[in-house]
């Protein structure tokens, strides 16, 4: 059985030992590279994975689907955040785009998440800012999600569990989503993927032990570029166009 408030507290925990404070919206993809010994990889998982999480005691890994939407991106890797500090077992858990109804542990996994990225009085605040009287529009949905980096489903599902929504709007509240964000003035990046050119990338501690071993002069510089290839950043092997341009940045 899930136990909201004690996975509202270790997502508050989470929050505040990564460096956030327990209300605010993050940018969780900054927030996960301060985590010692963590990779994080970005790359087309297919229609059915949502993202993944590998960790022993040697390892700590989590992939996560660049095809889907950036919203659903964020929420799946806070969905991972809860295998990697929480999940007691080890070794290589790969998450479905579609919840399994049989799983606590995704379960608990996904409301975490839903803590993580709009916490339980973060969200009451917002409601109420949004809305006066409490009744929420398709327009005051878009707003939430788009103040918490929130996927429209995410945002939507967690609406219903607070009470805020009923079930039933599912289908009046999902239809005309982004142009109706777009009408509101706001960025559409939260509905899409990621840029076809980008959605091969490693992050994090393999590039770290990579630029040890070209520091120590471990290998040889054939070897570095082949690993650093694997981990599909080709654009430092050989450079990005704004390196061979010589841009300046500010």
């Amino acid at each position: 059985m899930l136990d909201k408030l004690d996975l509202n507290t270790k997502a508050q925990e989470l929050r505040e030992l990564l460096g956030e404070d327990a209300n605010s919206p993050v940018d969780i993809f900054s927030l996960v590279s301060q985590i010692e010994d963590l990779t994080l990889v970005f790359y087309p998982l297919g229609k059915n994975i949502s993202g993944m999480c590998v960790k022993d005691e040697e390892i700590k890994l989590i992939a996560i689907n660049s095809t889907m939407s950036y919203g659903r991106q964020r929420f799946s890797l806070a969905h991972e955040l809860y295998h990697l500090y929480y999940d007691d077992s080890s070794g290589f858990n790969v998450c479905s785009r579609i919840l399994d109804a049989n799983s606590e542990n995704e379960k608990c996994a996904d409301q975490f998440a839903s803590y993580f990225l709009a916490p339980y009085k973060s969200l009451k605040a917002a409601v109420k800012r949004v809305s006066e009287n409490g009744v929420l529009s398709m327009q005051h949905v878009i707003a939430l999600e788009q103040y918490f980096g929130m996927s429209h489903l995410a945002m939507f599902w967690r609406l219903v569990s607070e009470g805020y929504l009923s079930q039933e709007k599912l289908d009046d509240y999902s239809y005309g989503v982004i142009s109706a964000a777009r009408a509101l003035g706001y960025d559409d990046k939260l509905y899409n993927p990621t840029p076809a050119e980008f959605q091969s990338r490693t992050y994090g501690h393999y590039l770290k032990q990579v630029e040890e071993l070209r520091k120590k002069d471990l290998v040889s510089s054939g070897k570095l570029d082949e690993l650093l290839l694997d981990a599909f950043r080709d654009d430092i092997v050989f450079g990005s166009d704004v390196d061979r341009e010589g841009e300046t940045i500010d």
